[in-house]
């Protein structure tokens, strides 16, 4: 316990919390200059073509590459210091990460960009963080940004550079609209003419300006530093210390996109192990073949993946005697487990669970999990079956990712663990949701040097997020449970999250589907431990038989609304209002239940102002949820 009720981890000797694990890591520079020490020059970054094997280029190849990309940038006219963006959109690729550190070696700072955020947003940021120069990986990235320039709608770009080949179209293209496209290679071989020595970062200067997914607006840009990232990275290391370890013998793979915290974080570790870097090959469909190539030891992993892994093992299991047993042979493991041993190499792994561990392969000691939470079942299950070190961590953004961890030798679940090293924790009352901080229950808010510095440019929304005493205030509710670790039991505001880390405004969805003709009311419910939407819906008593009518569905207003056709139909209308109004896919439901009654402050379901009160319609609803979620497959 430290001041007002705020937590500390219990691996700190003191009230301060860490920042730096080694002396000589206080910038990402630092961290990968000692990655080149410790790994002897030994392999860094490593990537793929189809049915080949990996091929790697050495510490100092990047380092020399990375000095070529940033001197590049400076022959550019670009400026060596932490108010210089640099935009890169692309997926994981070792360019990125070669990108990266040609930044941090000369103090600029990057700017990712990413697919799902839509063509609106990465136009504002573009326009928000005044790019001049965006890498991009593939001519069609360099295609949607001219479009832009051609529209009018980002002004300021000036350079685009191309990773993969491209015709000479796109840079005729470019000209006409005052844009230079250019190579990668042209940009290493500029760079490599007019070498620059190195000009480090500050560990207050930014690295990174991370631009978070607005579920209402536009994104916002989290202004992070390299002592953000660092002390979170040491964090993670300190807590792990007596059972991770990392080393040069490590090698990640890296498929979890490298524009979010959550990967950068654990890609850093990894460097300044001098540790391996492996790529996926860009297709998901394909990583179960570059995980059996790559053979990892360290993967990091979303919940979505590990529901995937679980199914995937039941569905084999496919007889009475095959269910049996691995129900048996997981008991026996988890047994194992309780009593705090960790291994791969029993009876039981031999028998039955060597082929999960092999189709992984066959190396992987480290997995971490983050972004959204993880059924008990599915963790403790998996954590059985793999035999690995197993930790589940929590955080955002606004704190580098992670605030809390699963504590070695605690392999129960259905919490997030504890305080990280790197900060203090305090949960502070939300009253109108009836959460009291003496009751051991609020929003979660953190306070240490992971802590973000503010959005870029928006004042108002930083001040939302930071107090004058700066604690970040997450949204998030929590509780503390009795051995210390904190549960996350709620939203302060009605945002969730689904179980691949997308967050959801789900009234403004339920707006949109408002206006469909035969509609009253919608609920709109998802949980984080689902992958899709589904909703209530009350039909309109007065327009619900005409619109039925008019498509050939005959009844009462009853019976229309047991319809199996009439709900089918209209689900469809309010999908296709959703993708008119521009609702990404994971905002759409995916399946209606029909209810004859209103919603009404008579039946306690909705407020007196007539806001839907949300928890007691989850209450109310809760066996037709279960049932959509239960019969949906997607």
């Amino acid at each position: 316990m430290g001041s007002g009720g705020a937590r500390r981890s219990a691996l700190l000797d003191s009230d301060e919390p860490l920042v730096y694990f080694y002396d000589d890591v206080t910038t990402l520079y630092e961290g990968f200059q000692r990655g080149i020490q410790v790994s002897n020059n030994g392999p860094c970054l490593g990537s793929r073509k189809p049915d080949q094997p990996y091929e790697w280029l050495s510490y100092k190849q990047v380092a020399e590459l990375s000095e070529c990309i940033g001197s590049a940038l400076i022959q550019k006219g670009f400026k060596t210091a932490p108010d210089q963006f640099i935009g890169i959109f692309a997926q994981n690729r070792p360019e990125w990460v070669i990108i990266e550190q040609g930044c941090f070696a000369y103090s600029m700072v990057i700017v990712p960009l990413y697919d799902t955020l839509g063509n609106e947003a990465i136009t504002y940021i573009v326009n928000k963080a005044e790019l001049s120069l965006v890498f991009v990986d593939k001519p069609e990235k360099a295609k949607l940004l001219l479009e832009g320039v051609e529209n009018k709608l980002i002004p300021g770009l000036k350079i685009i550079v191309v990773m993969d080949a491209y015709g000479s179209e796109l840079v005729e293209r470019g000209q006409r609209c005052g844009v230079e496209v250019t190579s990668m290679k042209a940009m290493e071989d500029l760079g490599r003419a007019n070498r620059r020595k190195p000009k480090p970062p500050a560990p207050e200067d930014l690295a990174v300006i991370c631009f978070t997914s607005g579920t209402t607006g536009n994104p916002k840009g989290a202004m992070v530093t390299h002592r953000n990232i660092v002390s979170d990275c040491s964090a993670f290391v300190k807590a792990t210390e007596n059972t991770v370890n990392p080393c040069p013998d490590d090698t990640l793979i890296s498929f979890l996109p490298l524009a979010h915290m959550f990967e950068r974080v654990v890609e850093c570790v990894m460097l300044c192990h001098g540790a391996k870097i492996g790529f996926f090959q860009g297709d998901i469909r394909l990583l179960m073949d570059d995980l059996k190539v790559l053979q990892p030891t360290v993967f990091p992993v979303v919940p979505r993946l590990l529901n995937r892994m679980f199914d995937r093992i039941f569905g084999q299991a496919n007889t009475t005697l095959k269910r049996w047993l691995l129900d048996f042979a997981s008991k026996r493991k988890e047994a194992e487990l309780r009593s705090g041993i960790i291994r791969n190499n029993s009876l039981w792994d031999r028998l039955i669970f060597h082929k999960v561990q092999s189709s992984l392969g066959g190396r992987v000691r480290l997995m971490v999990t983050g972004a959204a939470p993880v059924s008990a079942t599915v963790l403790t299950f998996l954590r059985a079956a793999l035999g690995c070190q197993f930790y589940e961590g929590y955080g955002q953004t606004e704190c580098t990712a992670g605030c809390c961890l699963t504590m070695p030798g605690d392999w129960t679940a259905g919490h997030v663990g504890a305080p990280m090293p790197c900060n203090l924790i305090k949960l502070v009352d939300v009253e109108e949701m009836n959460y009291m901080a003496a009751e051991g229950e609020g929003e979660v808010c953190v306070k240490g040097p992971n802590v973000f510095q503010g959005y870029l440019k928006d004042p108002a929304k930083t001040a939302e997020a930071l107090d004058k005493d700066g604690w970040l205030h997450t949204g998030d509710i929590g509780k503390w449970l009795p051995n210390g670790t904190l549960k996350i039991i709620d939203r302060k505001k009605h945002i969730f999250k689904l179980a691949q880390g997308e967050y959801i405004a789900p009234e403004k969805i339920e707006n949109i589907y408002m206006r469909s003709e035969p509609v009253a009311q919608v609920f709109v419910h998802g949980e984080s431990l689902q992958a899709f939407l589904i909703a209530i819906v009350v039909p309109d008593v007065e327009t619900l038989c005409s619109w039925a009518q008019k498509r050939g569905f005959e009844g009462s207003f009853e019976e229309l609304c047991r319809n199996k056709d009439v709900k089918k139909a209209i689900l469809e209308d309010m999908v296709r209002l959703g993708k008119d109004s521009g609702l990404k896919p994971f905002e759409q439901v995916k399946g209606i239940t029909l209810h004859p009654e209103l919603f009404s402050i008579d039946n306690g379901l909705l407020t007196p102002t007539m806001k839907a009160k949300r928890p007691e319609l989850r209450n109310y609803f809760r066996s037709q949820i279960d049932d959509l979620y239960s019969t949906i497959k997607v």
